[in-house]
């Protein structure tokens, strides 16, 4: 189906009368020539190298335009470049052996960025092709805008979003009350094809927020997403034809690349997710480098249709999903048995390894998610009701409930790591379009567990995690890869914290033996993870099992243990019985501390006995030392332990010469060892 340009619009022959553009952008003109003078602009200021990108301009301490620079390869080569004038495309090209044609992007110093974009320094280069995860994410990420701009103009619709998946693209566009029918998605794919035959390059800008909110101030949806995305002073706009995307990139050189392309689906979406009113379509898509790879990835998935879990489970009498519960699975006697003997192998992985099984409630209020964070980030996804005044949610994740439970009574040292397991039926609210089987559910179950434990013992927990996976993994049969997930943008948190965080799980994943692979920016916002993809029968890869270390939770719900004596900030609290030897009272603690103790006094005239002990017992204090006139005349003091053990009357320097013992051996029960 051949294809002209006209007036900046894209014409598409052949198609139905009905799929034809309702009407030109009488906006589109205008953002293009905008989009060019810029551009125009960013490429005489690179020229000079004055340009504004990362470690640009003058007193960035890159070299000037043209001086030489050192380009290494992997494997040990070296090519020279020269500075904003070689770029990552030339290379190829220069190394041959057809990796100018199968080169994507490149990875430069660490970072990812496209082909044609100018060296700026000595650089360490990867040419990254189709076969790597980053290749096919700029891949995919470059098909989604060939189909938002197709989809412009195919139906007259505003483009809100193009993205790459783990396993193809989608796009939302807004189309009114109109719907994407299923019998013209046949035409709206040989319009991409046509597309992307024409070889549209991909331009690359970096805009400031004032030239963004020009180039956009017709798409309210780009507007918002700059509005709530764009943190930093400037952000990337790439061109393709008559599309302009808010796009971080990188990108294809150009279209032709995209050599085969298949529409999938069409659903209705929303705007911001299901609590939005803007009703959107969302066309899904895929499309590789040639048509072989296309005709290879439908035979895969044919084969996955026979093994298909939804169609096993309906023909083996294990379990069936029904309408009136979408997201929720009916497992059959024959299901139930396999599930509960699952539970039962996990279960007693559990107690072998030193997990402590326990039971939390379904529903909560609000209160505990603001506490924990998850109201903020995740309050969309979560099931919430009215019961008479209050309001109520199901629970989507056991953590916050563990915390409460750690944090019901004070807790020692001796304790840690306390490693609590749960079984729990949890809810959460995936959007209608994306309930896909067992795969991704409303209703379910899984093997949850937390541990508590210090800094100190957080290497061996990870590596016993770790074992753990591959225990079970082993056992049924899964081949599995590992990946650091660090630090996203938005992180909770200070950035030294999270720098030892992810330094204590590289170690654990190198100490662990397994390849493994880097995930820059996947972290949750409360910590860094190790993720655990699994791969099925026919290769596929599925995000399953998470090692998550989360040191903001902890701190949101006040979390403590009392520490050793000889590591304890808070060692002994001197209790008067009354105001009258308060006098006797400072000496004892002026002695204490005399000798290096952290010694504290409770001189509150106005609270009893009781209540100064049970004070310093709840602050952790390893020892309460009470005095009243008996130990004023005798020099002596009444010793209490932490956990309330009364050790009797002691003199103060014989207490003073066995609290040093203690602390000076570094004794981990002192309490015990009085």
């Amino acid at each position: 189906m051949p294809s002209t340009r006209a007036g900046g619009r894209l014409l598409f022959a052949g198609a139905a009368r009905r799929h034809r553009v309702s009407g030109p952008d009488p906006h589109l003109s205008e953002r293009l020539r905008l989009f060019q003078q810029l551009r125009a602009a960013q490429q005489q200021r690179d020229e000079a190298g004055t340009g504004t990108g990362t470690g640009t301009g003058t007193g960035s301490g890159r070299p000037p335009p043209g001086t030489p620079i050192r380009i290494a390869l992997p494997g040990g080569g070296c090519l020279p470049g020269r500075a904003l004038q070689t770029t990552p495309f030339q290379v190829a090209t220069q190394l041959g052996g057809g990796l100018a044609k199968a080169a994507l992007v490149a990875r430069v110093n660490g970072t990812l960025q496209d082909l044609d974009r100018p060296l700026e320094s000595d650089t360490d280069l990867e040419l990254l092709d189709f076969s790597t995860p980053e290749g096919r994410a700029a891949f995919w990420q470059s098909s989604a805008c060939v189909l938002g701009a197709v989809a412009e103009q195919f139906y007259g619709a505003t483009l809100c979003s193009a993205q790459a998946t783990e396993d193809g693209f989608f796009c939302d566009v807004h189309m009114g009350e109109r719907t994407v029918q299923r019998g013209e998605l046949p035409a709206l794919e040989d319009a991409c094809d046509t597309f992307a035959r024409t070889g549209h390059r991909f331009e690359r800008l970096e805009a400031t927020r004032q030239q963004l909110a020009e180039l956009f101030k017709h798409n309210s949806f780009q507007l918002q997403q700059i509005e709530e995305e764009v943190t930093s002073p400037t952000a990337t706009v790439y061109r393709c034809g008559p599309l302009l995307q808010l796009c971080h990139g990188p990108l294809l050189r150009h279209t032709g690349l995209i050599a085969a392309l298949r529409i999938l689906t069409s659903s209705a979406a929303f705007w911001r997710g299901a609590g939005s009113r803007q009703s959107l379509q969302r066309v899904a898509a895929v499309a590789f480098p040639s048509a072989q790879d296309l005709a290879a990835w439908q035979q895969a998935q044919d084969e996955a249709a026979l093994r298909d879990h939804r169609r096993i489970g309906r023909e083996q009498e294990l379990f069936f999903f029904h309408k009136l519960s979408p997201g929720s699975c009916f497992f059959l006697p024959r299901g139930a048995h396999v599930y509960n003997t699952l539970v039962d192998f996990i279960r007693s992985e559990y107690r072998a390894r030193g997990f402590c099984e326990v039971v939390t409630p379904n529903v909560f209020s609000p209160q505990l998610w603001e506490l924990s964070g998850h109201w903020q980030h995740y309050s969309t996804h979560m099931f919430s009701f009215t019961a008479g005044t209050e309001t109520l949610s199901l629970k989507p994740m056991n953590c916050p409930a563990h915390c409460l439970m750690f944090a019901h009574r004070p807790r020692s040292w001796r304790e840690l790591p306390l490693r609590l397991a749960d079984f729990g039926v949890l809810h959460r609210n995936e959007p209608p379009s994306t309930l896909t089987g067992l795969t991704r559910v409303r209703r379910f179950q899984q093997d949850d567990a937390h541990i508590f434990c210090t800094l100190e013992q957080l290497e061996g927990e990870i590596d016993a995690c770790l074992d753990f996976v591959q225990t079970v993994y082993a056992t049924l049969g899964f081949s599995f890869r590992l990946a650091l997930a660090t630090r996203p943008p938005g992180f909770l948190g200070d950035p030294e914290t999270w720098d030892r965080a992810e330094q204590q799980l590289e170690r654990s994943l190198r100490a662990f033996g397994q390849p493994w692979e880097l995930s820059l920016g996947d972290g949750a916002f409360y910590g860094p993870k190790i993720d655990i993809r699994i791969r099925d029968a026919l290769g596929r890869q599925h995000q399953c099992g998470t090692i998550q270390l989360d040191f903001q939770m902890p701190e949101r719900f006040e979390l403590e243990y009392a520490r050793p004596l000889w590591l304890s900030p808070v060692q002994a609290m001197v209790i008067p019985q009354a105001p009258e030897v308060e006098d006797y009272a400072r000496e004892v603690q002026a002695v204490l501390r005399g000798d290096g103790m952290m010694a504290d006094l409770d001189g509150d005239a106005g609270a009893t006995l009781a209540r100064k002990i049970r004070r310093a017992q709840l602050a952790h204090y390893n020892f309460q030392l009470v005095v009243g006139r008996r130990e004023r005349a005798h020099g002596t003091v009444s010793v209490r332990t932490r956990d309330n053990r009364q050790l009797g009357e002691h003199d103060l320097h014989r207490l003073l010469q066995r609290l040093r013992e203690l602390r000076d051996a570094r004794v981990p029960d002192a309490e015990e060892q009085f």
